[in-house]
């Protein structure tokens, strides 16, 4: 597959960075419940080589996963790193001896979170760095993270991290951060049937500041999915790869990061950003969000 293909290019605002809209996402080369190593770490390594093979120059990641394990992963298949790479990783949590998530927000845990993904990654600086909020587990809460950000800054003017974004925001979180620092990216779970962040998409992408969606098929309902599926029999794709693929209609500053330990599923997601959908599925497609709402309220 031709990197022109992988979603067109995108660059992070004010940076040098410029990537494929669809990347690769390398929580699930952890173990189970993204604790431990994976059951096949040779496979692992062959997704990863064959991911930058296709194209994709941007990777996300974190040293909790695992914990360490799939930077260390990371390292093994790539390094050194192909200059065009772009590795986004993401602090404020570490693992607890049997793999809970432990809230990790002093000024010390995040220090130690960057040094973590620096020397397990194997570099000097990392080229973008999130913040996920303490606030919220799955959806996001408001509250300041003015303390924590702060911390993040003043790693990044010391040189050890080059980018900062935040991750599981509330919009009004994202102004309080861009008040303290440049943000490149917002990461925050988003997909055909969670659509809460319509508005905040749209104003990042008048900023030309990255939206970078997780959770591409979660949450959906049993209504939600089988009008996917009819949909995606129609075009003839998988409902993976029509979520994914209207996720990149849906904005040009959304960034994708679907991940996977498998060879033929990276391929099923690759080929996504050559789906064409037509107004009319499109249209279609827009009406997921709302179809379960008679379901919700009746």
């Amino acid at each position: 597959m031709s990197e022109a293909k992988l979603g067109g290019r995108f660059t992070f605002p004010g940076t040098s960075l410029t990537v494929n809209r669809v990347g690769y996402g390398a929580m699930q080369l952890a173990g189970p419940g993204v604790f431990g190593p994976p059951r096949d770490r040779d496979a692992a390594v062959a997704v990863l080589r064959e991911a930058v093979a296709a194209g994709v120059d941007h990777i996300d990641t974190s040293d909790f996963y695992g914990p360490h394990v799939t930077n260390q992963i990371i390292r093994e298949a790539l390094h050194p790193y192909p200059p065009e790479l772009t590795i986004v990783t993401k602090i404020s949590a570490r693992r607890g001896a049997k793999g809970e998530w432990i809230p990790a927000f002093s000024r010390e845990e995040l220090t130690q979170a960057v040094h973590d993904n620096l020397r397990n990654l194997g570099l000097d600086a990392l080229d973008v760095v999130n913040l996920r909020s303490m606030h919220g587990t799955e959806e996001p809460a408001e509250g300041s993270i003015e303390a924590p950000l702060a911390v993040l800054a003043d790693l990044q003017r010391q040189g050890l991290v080059r980018h900062i974004g935040v991750s599981n925001v509330t919009p009004a979180q994202v102004a309080e951060a861009r008040g303290i620092a440049d943000i490149v990216c917002v990461q925050n779970r988003y997909n055909l049937a969670f659509r809460h962040d319509d508005a905040l998409i749209d104003q990042l992408a008048a900023e030309g500041i990255a939206y970078v969606p997780w959770f591409p098929l979660g949450g959906f309902s049993p209504l939600q999915s089988s009008t996917l599926s009819a949909v995606a029999s129609g075009v003839g794709a998988t409902p993976m790869q029509v979520a994914l693929a209207w996720l990149l209609h849906r904005s040009p500053n959304i960034l994708l990061i679907p991940g996977t330990s498998s060879l033929a599923h990276l391929r099923e997601n690759l080929a996504a950003a050559e789906l064409e959908l037509s107004p009319e599925t499109l249209a279609e497609l827009d009406g997921i969000a709302a179809a379960a709402e008679p379901e919700r309220h009746g």
